[in-house]
């Protein structure tokens, strides 16, 4: 069972500057959310919130420190929490190390998105039944991790073998929150399909290729890519019985993410190296 509304919730999207994100933030307003924004780039996020009526907050996801700051503005400033979307993201063509000493897109994908759920978790507990929506990839059935070592420092750099690592470690967090949840508190993760937004800026040539016409028939827009938040946000938490959606559907867990040793291996380890909250 879906609602037509949001009235009266509570949404906060990070990566909402521009892309899938921003189109999220729209569409979750105007369903009658009240909707925070978040975004690196401190112009475009403000001009997101405006046009949406809501609250911007600009934060940088390669820095720990943004990101306990972020919290602390939502847990002193909102209310209550009923909608996160970790929609933060990036693909970095070759290897760099944040100031937190990690590896880029480990941390900006998955560390600082652990982080900021883990620092939200009291607030979305006074929902009466909170979301949590992860940006994931169908890419995460090829992604590769080892929780010991999840900047891949023993392994030679590769963009996607870092990305689709990153995205296996988004769906096992979802996976192993709802394990350790209680029943007011979901979690899910969700492909959006091959969209034509900014997160393929750093390369020219995957740009040029999603813009032309061919492309652009076989990718989606922002707004086809946030269709998946709205239906799950939209949908009765008692009916979200998947962890993972494949664009509008369920799709069951494949391997590695339907293990849950390895699960809870990895939150221990993103616990330890973010210092978050038990």
């Amino acid at each position: 069972m879906a609602t037509e509304t949001l009235d009266g919730l509570t949404a906060v999207v990070t990566g909402a500057s521009s892309g899938v994100g921003a189109a999220a933030a729209r569409q979750l307003a105007a369903r009658g959310a009240s909707v925070v924004v978040v975004g690196r780039a401190v112009t475009r996020t403000r001009a997101v919130a405006d046009e949406v009526g809501g609250t911007a907050l600009p934060a940088d996801f390669a820095r720990f420190s943004e990101v306990r700051e972020l919290a602390q503005h939502l847990i002193s400033r909102i209310p209550r929490i009923d909608i996160l979307v970790n929609n933060a993201g990036i693909v970095a063509p070759k290897r760099q190390t944040t100031p937190d000493g990690h590896e880029l897109t480990v941390q900006v994908n998955f560390l600082s998105p652990f982080l900021l759920t883990s620092l939200l978790r009291e607030k979305l507990l006074r929902a009466p039944s909170a979301l949590v929506i992860n940006t994931g990839s169908n890419l995460y059935r090829f992604g590769k991790l080892d929780p010991d070592d999840l900047d891949q420092n023993r392994r030679r750099y590769a963009q996607m073998r870092s990305y689709n690592a990153s995205k296996l470690a988004s769906v096992l967090h979802a996976a192993e929150f709802n394990r350790r949840a209680p029943d007011t508190m979901t979690a899910v993760a969700f492909h959006p399909g091959t969209v034509r937004s900014g997160l393929d800026r750093n390369s020219a040539l995957i740009t040029a290729a999603k813009a032309s016409r061919i492309g652009r028939r076989l990718t989606r827009s922002p707004e086809e890519g946030a269709e998946p938040i709205i239906r799950i946000a939209t949908t009765d938490r008692g009916e979200l019985r998947n962890v993972f959606y494949n664009r509008l559907e369920p799709e069951p867990l494949r391997a590695p993410a339907a293990d849950p040793d390895l699960a809870a291996r990895l939150w221990q380890r993103a616990h330890e190296l973010t210092h978050a909250s038990a």
